[in-house]
């Protein structure tokens, strides 16, 4: 009886295997474009492309990000200094993408650049501190790939939009989890509209990754520039033993995060190249195995699951 079912199953693995292997042919013709290369994930996708042969346009925040990248990687990546924040420097470095392809077109655009020391409780925030953060992740990457999509409809190319587990599940107050919420939301919509141009859209979710930028100290100091801000009374209804639990639980998450930074890349990798790309990529066992499980419960468990860990305030608001 079971078989025939085991059987089946094996064949829908096999041909799940066989199709999603199939990578595209002449890789050297396409340009690429990677936001966010000074270090970290776009750094080494930019590495890791460059090795497959593609021609890379690396977008670095500083000009000592895009020195050191020129030294480890061949002469056909090129780099452009690039602010997504600024529109400026969006239009500026757009212009500069459009002269290099020509008639090419842009074959796949990348938006990995993003902020995430932004971490903390919704309340002792301002608005600066939402919108600082969101219009990287979130408003920065709609401008950039509103500059550039007439040359990846022209290339009939992809997008790969880095989002998170936090786009899935709220995971933390602050301006994080809503720009990844929303860069779910743009994704969505433009895989539809862009269906019948020929252009692929796809979205990775990493989980927990210890990246150069998520174990650093600014974290620590944006914590406690915020608690320090904060109104004596909101303080006193906290806790000091409440902060020094945020303190640790956010410290023991980025501390503990897969330090296998290739599974992010070679999701991004598969998604530019593949016959085939996914629609979402989920990176990492902790977003495969806990954090989109987690996100399909009923809220009412997906909230115990995660409140469970949480720290306990001195007072409850009445």
């Amino acid at each position: 009886m079971w078989l025939p079912l085991l059987v089946l199953l094996a064949l829908i693995f096999l041909y799940r295997w066989h199709r999603q292997r199939q990578i595209l042919q002449n890789l050297s013709d396409k340009y690429v474009l990677i936001t966010g290369c000074d270090s970290g994930f776009g750094n080494l996708l930019a590495k890791q492309l460059d090795r497959r042969g593609l021609r890379v346009l690396a977008a670095c925040l500083t000009e000592r990000g895009a020195e050191d990248l020129k030294k480890e990687t061949s002469s056909r990546l090129q780099t452009v200094i690039l602010d997504v924040s600024d529109s400026q420097s969006v239009s500026s470095a757009a212009k500069w993408v459009t002269s290099t392809v020509g008639n090419s077109g842009l074959w796949g655009l990348v938006n990995n650049a993003g902020f995430g020391i932004a971490m903390a409780p919704n309340e002792w925030q301002k608005k600066e501190d939402f919108t600082k953060v969101l219009n990287v992740n979130l408003l920065g990457m709609i401008d950039v790939t509103l500059n550039l999509l007439h040359l990846i409809r022209k290339a009939q190319g992809r997008i790969a939009n880095v989002s998170s587990i936090g786009g899935r599940l709220s995971i933390t107050g602050g301006g994080y989890c809503l720009s990844k919420y929303g860069v779910e939301a743009f994704s969505d919509s433009l895989r539809r509209e862009l269906f019948d141009f020929g252009v692929k859209v796809s979205i990775i979710e990493p989980g927990a990754f210890s990246t150069p930028m998520a174990v650093s100290e600014p974290h620590k100091q944006n914590l406690n520039r915020l608690w320090e801000n904060l109104p004596a009374e909101v303080k006193k209804d906290y806790g000091e033993q409440y902060y020094q639990n945020w303190v640790q639980n956010l410290g023991d998450l980025l501390a503990t995060g897969s330090s296998k930074l290739y599974k992010v890349t070679d999701c991004m990798e598969h998604a530019l190249i593949a016959v085939y790309p996914w629609t979402r990529y989920s990176a990492g066992w902790d977003s495969k195995l806990f954090y989109i499980p987690v996100s399909y419960l009923p809220t009412i468990l997906s909230d115990y699951v995660l409140c469970r860990s949480a720290p306990k305030p001195a007072q409850r608001a009445e």
